[in-house]
């Protein structure tokens, strides 16, 4: 189980949204490579990085933002946000990024994501967003008639390192995980699980380091470690210790 600290970026800033709202967007951090630093220095063993302006352009608009970060930075860097082309998702992983997230362009191209997967095998992940059960497009903006389940398994057979699977409906909003529905993904495909969306507090980590939860690879959280509402400190050991369980 590993616990990602996320940072949004928009316009050069680390925010937070509302249920992908950008006009609900609050100011976190000026400087990302700052937070970045600080998210390492607490003990996360890796950074998830989300390019919000190019999630919704769909081509890359905080590319500065993000070479600061790995600039900065030792642990390896996941990052998503309007990579829809090989040259830019190539660019990406020339400039140290660990692994990317490919998210409109596997329900617009799933060409593109079992080619990227073949040429840089552990190194592609594929983010499902949904709300109401469908899978969200175009920085949420627009919901296909694909859900979760259907999308996931699309990409069984091709070598994807990881699913992300965000709850749209809970995300910024500290409601909680979607537990039973990102459960019923990863019960679905072989690819690897990361829960996104509405990771709330303490309570959150220890659920799932419950057994049932045992199928997923890790949890995303943001605005619960920027409201302090969870000790880093403390989920970091809570996972250390059920990991030597």
């Amino acid at each position: 189980m590993i616990l990602f600290p996320a940072i949004d970026l928009k316009e050069g800033r680390c925010v937070r949204l509302v249920q992908g709202d950008m006009a609900q967007a609050k100011v976190f951090n000026d400087d990302p490579a700052a937070q970045a630093a600080e998210f390492e220095q607490q003990g996360f063993a890796w950074i998830h990085v989300v390019d919000l302006d190019g999630a919704f352009a769909g081509a890359p608009q905080n590319a500065s933002a993000v070479e600061a970060i790995l600039a900065r930075v030792q642990v390896p860097v996941q990052l998503g946000g309007g990579i829809r082309e090989m040259r830019t998702l190539e660019g990406w992983l020339d400039k140290g990024v660990s692994r990317v997230i490919i998210g409109t362009a596997a329900v617009r191209d799933p060409t593109f994501v079992r080619e990227a997967a073949r040429r840089h095998p552990g190194k592609i992940a594929v983010g499902i967003d949904a709300k109401d059960g469908r899978v969200a497009v175009e920085g949420w903006a627009q919901t296909s008639s694909m859900t979760a389940e259907e999308l996931g398994q699309r990409f069984e057979d091709a070598g994807v390192a990881a699913i992300i699977y965000t709850d749209i409906a809970r995300d910024g909003i500290l409601k909680g995980l979607n537990i039973e529905m990102t459960l019923a993904l990863a019960n679905a495909v072989t690819i690897p699980v990361i829960a996104s969306g509405g990771l709330a507090s303490i309570d959150d980590v220890h659920r799932i380091l419950q057994p049932d939860c045992a199928v997923l690879a890790g949890a995303i959280t943001g605005r619960a470690l920027y409201d302090g509402r969870i000790d880093p400190r403390e989920a970091l050991d809570a996972i250390r210790q059920a990991r030597q369980a």
